[in-house]
């Protein structure tokens, strides 16, 4: 027990020091794994590094690669000028948009983080454009990769469905999904007009802009300035103004700007079309073959370095390789309180409480912190079965406690050391990423607490016995 005492508070003590003080914590995370493996676990270097996560590096290095050179070809800005036109202009629907293709896309087979890999990067470049905070789109999508999750087809549902199925607990797929997919939504609603929803309601998408080239259609041009940022690291319009294209405090408008002349749409040239076929067969590759993300997007990288080397120059330094070594770090690190047993130990600490209504409450405060730092996977696969003590007895709800730990150990996946909000933030503005990741962890902390206690009273309780 003194080992995994150890190793919790060296978990608690990089976040603490890395808060205080400018030590980045992935650096700090890398020292604190090799110490406590080689003075506590009894590993080398090899087997610390055993668990440094090399797909996820992959994944956030050749996404954020891939939409670098993207953004250079110009095919980033066609994709704005596409989602756009797709909801006729109206800025309020284009989060919500990115929500439901993440969604789709997870529900029939795409694992998460391929699905928020592909639809984060153009969600920030909408963002960008039409002024929508980041850390509202970046929740949308990551709640959306949730909302989609459970699906009888998805991954996530597979292996919960499955781990019931093998412990013979009672199941019912189709009601995980649905309050999986419910849950998330609520949050999204919740999410949305907490960080700027409400100021983007009956604000529209100008195809025109000012004859200084700045976009109008409440999207702050490019050299405007801009206010303090908000909780989602962003300030919705410029200093001592209401956003632009809304109406001010007290009344309602639609926005409508005198403009200088027409913006021309791009067109689609040789590299533009090959980087959507690229990102077309990322999305085929998750969803048919379970192909790693990050090796298909290096992949596309390649080809269209070959096709068009100007698109290409400057992306490698555009990767978010302080975010890289922040998430690798603290997922290195978790990885030696793994094979330490340690996870394992809390979860059979909270199994031995008598009580079944509290041991539940715990299992999903357990799974929802745990999954903050780690793989929601893992989680899903560790924890059900440490609960059939629980569920065996009949005095709780086997569905109820289910559903609920699927829902606590996967919307925490909105945290900046989970690869979702790993993602999110990675893929924000560069000037932007230290705001995002402050807030995302704000808000994936509150919801390792938020996320158990709303599951437990809406789905253990109402069927205990």
């Amino acid at each position: 027990m003194t080992d995994h005492l150890i190793a919790i508070g060296a978990l608690v003590l990089v976040f603490a020091i890395a808060t205080f003080t400018s030590v980045h914590m992935g650096a700090l995370a890398l020292v604190a794994a090799f110490a406590v493996g080689s003075t506590v676990a009894g590993e080398n270097a090899d087997d610390v590094f055993g668990g440094f996560p090399g797909d996820l590096f992959v994944v956030l290095v050749g996404v954020t690669f891939l939409f670098a050179v993207a953004k250079n070809n110009g095919t980033i800005e066609w994709l704005v000028h596409a989602a756009t036109k797709a909801v006729g202009g109206r800025i309020a629907l284009i989060p919500w948009v990115m929500f439901l293709i993440t969604a789709a896309l997870t529900a029939v087979g795409a694992v998460v983080p391929a699905a928020v890999g592909v639809i984060a990067p153009i969600g920030m470049s909408l963002c960008a454009r039409y002024g929508i905070r980041p850390l509202l789109m970046g929740l949308l999508v990551a709640n959306g990769g949730c909302a989609g999750g459970f699906s009888p087809a998805s991954v996530y549902g597979s292996i919960t469905n499955g781990v019931v199925e093998h412990n013979d607990l009672p199941s019912s797929p189709a009601l995980l999904f649905a309050m999986t997919f419910l849950f998330s939504v609520a949050l999204s609603v919740v999410a949305y007009f907490m960080f700027g929803g409400r100021q983007l309601l009956g604000r529209r998408a100008q195809d025109t802009e000012t004859a200084d080239g700045a976009a109008t259609g409440g999207s702050a041009g490019p050299d405007s300035a801009v206010g303090p940022a908000g909780p989602g690291g962003a300030s919705p319009g410029p200093v001592g103004t209401a956003p632009r294209g809304t109406a001010p405090a007290g009344g309602t408008a639609t926005a409508t700007v005198a403009l200088a002349k027409p913006v021309v749409a791009p067109g689609l040239d040789v590299s533009r079309s090959l980087t959507l076929l690229g990102l077309l067969g990322m999305v085929a590759g998750a969803l048919f073959w379970e192909w790693n993300v990050g090796l298909m997007a290096l992949t596309v990288v390649v080809v269209l370095t070959l096709v068009d080397p100007d698109a290409a120059k400057g992306a490698v330094d555009r990767c978010a390789w302080s975010t890289v070594l922040l998430v690798c770090g603290v997922v290195t690190f978790v990885g030696v309180m793994e094979r330490m047993g340690t996870i394992e130990w809390l979860g059979d600490s909270v199994a031995k409480i008598d009580s079944p209504l509290l041991g539940a409450l715990l299992i999903c405060v357990v799974g929802a912190v745990v999954s903050a730092f780690a793989s929601t996977t893992g989680i899903l696969g560790a924890l059900i079965p440490l609960a059939v003590p629980f569920l065996m007895d009949g005095q709780v709800s086997a569905i109820g406690l289910i559903i609920a730990l699927a829902i606590s150990s996967s919307v925490v996946d909105s945290s900046p050391l989970s690869t979702s909000g790993a993602l999110v933030t990675a893929n924000a503005p560069e000037e932007q990423r230290p705001q995002i990741f402050s807030a995302l962890m704000r808000w994936g902390m509150s919801m390792t607490l938020v996320a158990p206690l709303a599951t437990w009273a809406l789905f253990v309780i109402p069927g205990q016995v």
